[in-house]
C-alpha cells in the first residue's frame, strides 16, 4: 500500500503558489476596513463581466443564492413550473422550492451527464416558466437545442454554472448565453474562494437592477427598502482572493483539461466509460467522472491504496426525500448513471505520476 494520500482536491497546493499575493490582498482589506460591498467586490464584478463578455455581474453569498435570486428576479413563484435535470446537486432544485414553484425533473443524456433536450419538450406545459440548464462537471449543456424549445414560449433559460467557470459553448462562455447565469465560488470549484460566494450574470438591465435590490435587503439606498429582499452579499475578503485566482483561471482550466486527457489515455484499455466531450464545447473538468459496473470494486481498491474517490451523485433528486411531493418520473439514464458513476481526484496541480498511479489501481480492479 502506498502511504501517500491522493485527495479529491488539494487546495493547499494552489494556496502555496499564491500565498504572498493572497496575504497582501487580505492585509489591504483589513487595513482599509471595508468588508461588505467594498472595492474588491466592485472590481471583481467588473473583471468577471469583462471575462464573460456580459454587461452585468453581481456578487452574492453563494451559488445557491445565485439561483434563488435569479428565479425571484424572473418573477417565478407559486403555480409556476421549472424544468431541471434530476442528476445534479440539490441546490438546482432547492432554489425552485425557495420561490414556491414546482420542480419538474427530466432525464440526462447518456455519457454527457447533462439535461437531455429530447426529454425537455414533453415536460413543457402551460405553467413552465424556466429551464435550469446545469453544466455538470464542467461540460456545457446543449444550449442551442434548449433555446430551440423555448423560443416563442416565454420560457427563461437559467444557466447553473456552479461547475463550469471558464467553459465555453460555441465560443461563448457559460453564464453569458442564457437569460441569467449563476456561479458558485465554493472553495473546490474551478474558481474557488476561501468560503462561500456566488455571482449572477445577465445581459438584461432590468433583471440586473432587480437582483441588485434582492441581494441587499431590497434597498436601493441606505435605509430605503423598495421590496422585501435578502442578506446575500459577497464578502470583500472572498472577492480579494477571487480576483487573484481569476487571473490564473484559464491556466488552471488548461491544466484540468490536460489532466483529463492523461486520465482518458491511461484508462483507454480499461473496461470503464470515460467522460464524453462535445465538438462545440470546451470542457473544464470540474470533475473527471467515469462509469463502471465495477464501481464498488474500484472504490475499494482505490481506498486500499490511499486514493480518494467520490460518487456524484448516488441518487437522483427525483428520489430524494426532500422532493418526495414532486413528480417522480421514470428517469432510466439518471437511475443507471447513479449506480455506475465515480469521480476521480481532479485539480490543476494533480501530477502525471499520480494519474498513472490512480489509473493503474483502476485497471487492476476493473480488468
Amino acid at each position: 500500500m502506498n502511504t501517500d494520500r491522493i485527495a479529491m482536491v488539494d487546495l493547499r497546493l494552489q494556496y502555496q503558489s499564491l500565498k504572498d499575493e493572497i496575504r497582501n490582498a487580505l492585509d489591504e482589506t483589513f487595513a482599509n476596513g471595508a468588508f461588505i460591498m467594498g472595492p474588491n467586490v466592485r472590481a471583481l464584478e467588473e473583471e468577471i463581466a469583462r471575462y464573460l463578455n456580459v454587461p452585468h455581474a453581481l456578487g452574492c453569498a453563494s451559488g445557491t443564492d445565485a439561483l434563488h435570486l435569479a428565479l425571484r428576479a424572473l418573477n417565478i413563484g407559486p403555480g409556476d413550473e421549472v424544468i431541471t435535470p434530476a442528476f445534479t446537486f440539490a441546490a438546482s432544485a432547492e432554489a425552485i422550492r425557495y420561490v414556491n414553484a414546482t420542480p419538474v425533473f427530466v432525464d440526462i443524456e447518456p455519457g454527457s451527464f447533462n439535461i437531455a433536450g429530447e426529454q425537455i419538450e414533453p415536460a413543457i406545459s402551460a405553467r413552465t416558466r424556466a429551464i435550469i440548464a446545469v453544466h455538470l462537471f464542467g461540460l456545457p449543456a446543449d444550449l442551442e437545442a434548449i433555446r430551440s424549445l423555448t423560443q416563442d414560449k416565454n420560457i427563461f433559460i437559467v444557466e447553473d454554472c456552479a461547475q463550469s467557470f471558464g467553459a465555453s459553448y460555441k465560443n461563448q462562455k457559460t453564464g453569458s448565453i442564457g437569460d441569467v447565469g449563476c456561479f458558485s465560488f465554493f472553495p473546490s470549484k474551478n474558481l474557488g474562494g476561501c468560503g462561500d460566494g456566488g455571482m449572477i450574470c445577465t445581459h438584461n438591465d432590468e433583471l440586473a437592477a432587480q437582483i441588485a435590490l434582492l441581494r441587499n435587503h431590497g434597498s436601493p439606498r441606505r435605509y430605503q427598502h423598495s421590496i422585501i429582499g435578502y442578506n446575500s452579499r459577497l464578502d470583500e475578503m472572498q472577492a480579494a482572493v477571487l480576483r487573484i485566482k481569476l487571473k490564473h483561471i484559464d491556466h488552471y482550466n488548461r491544466q484540468r483539461y490536460q489532466n483529463a486527457s492523461h486520465y482518458t489515455a491511461a484508462l483507454s484499455a480499461v473496461d470503464v466509460q470515460t467522460p464524453r466531450e462535445s465538438p462545440h464545447s470546451r470542457h473544464v473538468y470540474h470533475q473527471y467522472t467515469i462509469l463502471s459496473a465495477q464501481r464498488d470494486n474500484i472504490i475499494a481498491a482505490l481506498d486500499k491504496e490511499n486514493i480518494a474517490s467520490a460518487i456524484y451523485y448516488p441518487k437522483g433528486l427525483h428520489r430524494q426525500a426532500a422532493f418526495h411531493d414532486a413528480c417522480q418520473p421514470d428517469l432510466p439514464v439518471t437511475e443507471r448513471t447513479s449506480t455506475r458513476c465515480l469521480s476521480l481526484p481532479m485539480y490543476p496541480e494533480l501530477s502525471s505520476a499520480q494519474i498513472e498511479r490512480i489509473a493503474g489501481v483502476i485497471q487492476r480492479a476493473a480488468g
